[in-house]
């Protein structure tokens, strides 16, 4: 982490983290693994090109990348992400706050292509967005990529074709032919060259005016850097500078005076403490042992199996001085790391933390194996867990039936709460260190560490109380993000679930906004695990790029009008079944197939009935600081407001706001 910037961890896509050589800061805001998206804008009807002399500036934008915003703009950002890579996926959130608060006269973004070598579809995702990009322009390329974070798990030669259809490529025949000869690789290779140079080192990563942010950030943390640049800009357009040369100007002189970072680990805070839990999981080493060396890992991450010689090595340097301790974090790109958790789990209940070790290292020097493409390889971990002395049938039956589920989400949630996102991930004594990081870097802290425990041990500290010891003042998991309930949200907004519950989900959304859709199986999933316990209430939430979601919106109201709850969670349904497809005709085409009057269907949208109760919703979710979509408040009781959740985050953020909510509803 570049502590210069004074920035929290952030989710940075070097995804499993990097090769010894070059380890990855991978890391996430306090709160949360960080915003995950709402809608990305399409391109406002501005010039939007690079300014004659910005391909020579520290950070070049030339005419071939896509741009969003004015080219005059006071303030630019220059991102380089990964179309496979979750992380840049979730801050397409905070991009699209940025867009709404700042519009596009203020905030131009640069899109430049950071394909990362292990994510085996991105360099393809990149050269298909680039082909969009020089056959149909940036409106095109705009759509393609919002299409292709919406649909991050079917990257591939046939859905570039459709979305590529879809974002306005006419002869696809020509972009399928360009495609097949890598017409656009010298584009993608050019941005990651210019990466290189410019010294990004994972994903997403981005320069505002030359200022380098890296990771997926809240939009506080960009709106706090977005708002020192535009003081800055508007002083220098003040003191004369065109405001067409301001970019290149603040570029090169904030370039200059940002210290270089001599090699990645100095980036890293390995002197601050965390108070990491070692709870009940395996345990390989003595317990009394001086050093505790906590891994967050996935057996199926390659860089997980590249550390571990160096595990190996200092293990055999120290012996009975170190313990090492396993949590799981499958990351959701490796299909086959949470089966093979689950196995080797189930290897431990069978045959104690010897066997899980046994599986532990077998797995990970086959980690190739675990999965064929984006299936896990059941056979091959079952197989694996059977050569450690597990019954085939009973692992078969834990990673069917989830058997160890609780276990791996009370790893995960940890992992949260630390923000060891990204594996592999270790905390020696509760000191952070990220990613395959060569023997001398884990030589180094052990150390100290040492040191530091032989101390306690003169001053008394019983052997089996060492770590706790160690820990005991360090650094706890961040408080999570609470907000009040706007004011002057309408009293009979659309609800489901139990109507009495004492939990409530507060939700805002738009229609058109495709992470409005995303997180809706995430939704599903609550309302299937929590419905008796938690009521979910809709509110309107249309932003100003989609010009279809207020009409979209009102519709929804007019639903429930006529046929009340049932009839609007229905419309609901059928428009995110169908975002495509919600123009006027459309909705026209949804409410007779329900069955709603036409007449007052008609009626009621030809003279905007519901529009105050849609920007009422608006209004009030934007004076309380919302500004984008999707975002939940989850409230306990008639408490005044609860947990903020912003974005389409993941199942577990969801799940452990409504836990805290229902614990102290009580």
């Amino acid at each position: 982490m570049h502590r210069k910037l004074a920035v929290p961890f952030v989710l940075w896509c070097a995804a499993c983290a990097a090769p010894a050589a070059q380890p990855p800061v991978i890391a996430l805001p306090p709160q949360s693994p960080a915003p995950a998206p709402v809608a990305s804008a399409p391109a406002p009807p501005v010039a939007a090109v690079a300014m004659p002399g910005e391909e020579a500036v520290a950070v070049p934008i030339s005419p071939g990348n896509p741009v969003w915003g004015s080219r005059v703009a006071p303030v630019t950002i220059v991102e380089f992400a990964d179309f496979q890579c979750p992380y840049s996926a979730r801050v397409e959130s905070a991009l699209d706050q940025i867009k709404t608060m700042y519009g596009a006269d203020i905030v131009r973004i640069v899109w430049k292509n950071n394909p990362l070598p292990f994510h085996r579809d991105a360099k393809s995702a990149a050269e298909a967005g680039a082909g969009v990009f020089a056959m149909a322009g940036r409106e095109a390329f705009w759509k393609f990529h919002d299409l292709a974070f919406k649909n991050q798990a079917s990257l591939g030669r046939d859905a570039y074709l459709t979305w590529a259809q879809d974002a306005g490529v006419a002869d696809v025949i020509s972009y399928r032919a360009g495609l097949e000869a890598h017409l656009w690789q010298d584009a993608v290779d050019k941005d990651l060259n210019e990466g290189k140079a410019t010294g990004v080192q994972g994903t997403p990563s981005f320069f505002i005016n030359g200022v380098l942010v890296n990771g997926a950030q809240p939009f506080d943390s960009f709106k706090k850097t977005i708002d020192q640049e535009l003081e800055k800009a508007q002083a220098k357009i003040a003191s004369g500078t065109p405001a067409a040369l301001v970019y290149t100007a603040m570029t090169n002189e904030n370039h200059k005076n940002t210290p270089k970072v001599p090699d990645e680990d100095s980036r890293d805070d390995t002197k601050t403490v965390f108070k990491v839990p070692v709870g009940s999981s395996p345990a390989l080493g003595n317990p009394n042992a001086l050093v505790t060396i906590i891994e967050f890992a996935d057996f199926q991450c390659p860089y997980c199996a590249r550390v571990e010689p160096t595990l190996k090595a200092i293990r055999d340097k120290y012996g009975d001085q170190v313990r090492f301790v396993w949590k799981n974090e499958p990351l959701p790109f490796h299909p086959g790391a949470e089966p093979a958790a689950e196995a080797a789990l189930e290897v431990r209940a069978e045959k104690g933390d010897a066997g899980f070790w046994s599986v532990h290292d077998k797995l990970l020097a086959d980690s190739a194996s675990l999965a064929k493409g984006k299936d896990p390889d059941v056979d091959s971990i079952v197989q694996i867990a059977v050569g450690a002395g597990a019954s085939a049938d009973k692992v078969k039956k834990a990673i069917d039936g989830h058997a160890y589920k609780k276990i791996l989400q009370a790893d995960q949630d940890l992992a949260e709460d630390f923000q060891a996102n990204g594996t592999p991930h270790f905390f020696i004594n509760g000191r952070r260190l990220v990613g395959a990081q060569p023997e001398e870097k884990f030589d180094a802290i052990v150390v100290e560490e040492v040191a530091r425990a032989q101390g306690l041990v003169g001053k008394g500290t019983r052997p089996g109380g060492i770590y706790d010891a160690l820990i005991k003042d360090g650094k706890g998991p961040p408080e999570p993000e609470k907000k009040d309930l706007p004011v002057g949200l309408p009293p009979n907004d659309p609800a489901r679930g139990n109507l009495h519950a004492k939990v409530v989900v507060h939700e805002w959304a738009d229609f058109q906004c495709p992470f409005c859709g995303r997180v809706e199986p995430t939704l599903a999933q609550l309302i299937k695990d929590y419905g008796g316990r938690v009521k979910f209430v809709w509110h309107d939430m249309p932003l100003p790029m989609h010009p279809d979601a207020p009409l979209a919106a009102e519709g929804g109201r007019e639903a429930y009008a006529q046929k009340g709850a049932n009839g609007f969670w229905a419309f609901h349904d059928r428009l995110f079944e169908n975002q495509q497809s919600i123009k006027r005709s459309d909705l026209d085409s949804y409410a007779t197939q329900m069955g709603l009057d036409v007449g007052k269907w008609n009626s009621a949208l030809d003279g905007s009935t519901h529009t105050s109760e849609v920007e009422a919703d608006k209004k009030a979710a934007n004076d309380a600081g919302i500004v984008g979509a999707p975002a939940f408040i989850v409230v306990p009781g008639s408490a005044p407001g609860g947990y903020f959740i912003s974005g389409a985050q993941s199942y577990s953020k969801f799940r452990r706001g409504v836990e805290r909510a229902l614990v102290e509803a009580k």
